[in-house]
């Protein structure tokens, strides 16, 4: 030893290793007098990093590195290091292999409904790092939220290890800024013993505060870097949606809906996504917002669309306005308006909202600013049934 440990001192130096440690250790000292190693399976690869690591054999940690980053990646092998007990320090080098196993799950199981029953086999290790992706495709952030008490119950049948592992692991990946009212409103109804409620509410609380006042609070999140990452929205199916209500003089709702220009392209000539669903004052059923892309069976082009989707158990007669704001006036401009009357289930769809082919409308700035398309929906209700007057 000749790198300033308290060996390096010493005629006859004496180290202390685990059982665990024996392979990994003569590896390191073959490695340190041939530069070679005799192995190039991935757990025993791992072993002699962490080997090196502890005693700061710079050479054989960056080899091994390079071995492991090299290998191609498997499910297994990613767990595998993400899975490996670590000190708590860790070097460059086996932070570039953690990071690499965290990218490849990510990139992975981004699609969240089809790998949900393979992830109930997974360890904590391997779902922190894909609920911590903000690429994640899911339905809904309730879908996390649901997934996480089912793990977790699974997993961890005691309840007060389950309770921690919640509490510190699971639910600070949960983007509660994303969720359903109808979620948020369960939640904090829920006297379930597995999640610690006060801290729950608390994040609730703040999560409401940044939606409601986000000026005001915007440097407060800036300063806590380890939670602004939080309020990313993930590739959610169902998408988010802002929301004006009035109740008063008549039952009217201002939904808002902001779509990427990734979101639009991803609509092209495969179908249509959803927003969350809203309602109207004194209306029983459920609203939705579907932006589309529709060809045209005689021209073939194919052109932006949106449809207004509901479903109650009453008739209603709204005055619908959809408008979309464009960097030139800095405003929401009028597109569309109608009035109609519906009944239970019902659409209402304007298949070409800005009057120009598809490549027009994905390639103009005008209209994406900042590559975001902002799209509002102003519904009123101008005659109203017995019911919805009760």
């Amino acid at each position: 030893f000749s790198n300033g440990m308290k060996e390096s001192d010493q005629t006859h130096p004496t180290i202390r290793i685990a059982d665990s440690e024996e392979n990994a250790l003569m590896e390191l000292l073959r490695y340190m007098y041939s530069g070679k190693l005799t192995t190039t399976e991935p757990s025993l690869l791992l072993d002699i990093l962490m080997a090196a690591d502890k005693f700061e054999v710079l050479s054989c940690m960056g080899h091994c590195s390079q071995l492991l980053t090299s290998l191609p990646m498997t499910t297994e092998s990613a767990l595998l290091y993400l899975d490996h007990p670590c000190s708590t320090s860790l070097s460059a080098e086996v932070e570039g292999v953690i990071s690499a196993a965290k990218e490849f799950l990510a990139n992975k199981y981004n699609d969240f409904a089809k790998f949900q029953h393979e992830l109930m086999n997974f360890p904590l290790a391997g779902i922190e790092a894909i609920l911590s992706s903000t690429d994640l495709q899911v339905i809904r952030e309730d879908c996390i939220y649901a997934f996480m008490l089912t793990w977790a119950r699974e997993r961890y049948p005691e309840l007060e290890e389950r309770r921690e592992i919640l509490s510190s692991r699971l639910l600070p990946l949960v983007r509660f800024s994303h969720m359903t009212c109808t979620k948020l409103q369960g939640i904090l109804a829920c006297s379930d013993d597995d999640i610690d409620h006060e801290k729950v509410t608390k994040r609730i609380a703040e999560v409401l505060l940044q939606k409601a006042y986000p000026k005001q609070m915007e440097g407060a999140l800036a300063a806590d870097a380890t939670t602004c990452w939080q309020f990313t929205e993930r590739e959610y199916k169902y998408k988010p949606v802002k929301l004006v209500a009035f109740d008063r003089p008549c039952p009217q709702v201002i939904a808002y809906l902001d779509l990427t220009r990734e979101d639009c392209s991803r609509l092209f000539r495969s179908g249509h996504a959803w927003s969350h669903d809203f309602r109207l004052a004194g209306w029983k059923g459920s609203i939705y917002l579907s932006p589309v892309c529709t060809m045209n069976e005689q021209s073939k082009l194919s052109t932006f669309g949106l449809q207004l989707i509901g479903f109650g158990s009453t008739d209603l007669t709204l005055d619908i306005e959809f408008a979309a704001r464009t960097r030139s006036s800095g405003k929401f401009v009028s597109k569309y308006s109608c009035k109609h009357t519906f009944t239970s289930a019902w659409l209402k769809k304007c298949d070409d909202l800005f009057g120009v082919p598809w490549s027009t409308f994905i390639a103009d700035d005008n209209l994406f600013i900042d590559g975001v398309l902002h799209l509002r929906a102003d519904l009123v209700a101008v005659q109203q049934t017995d019911q919805l007057q009760a």
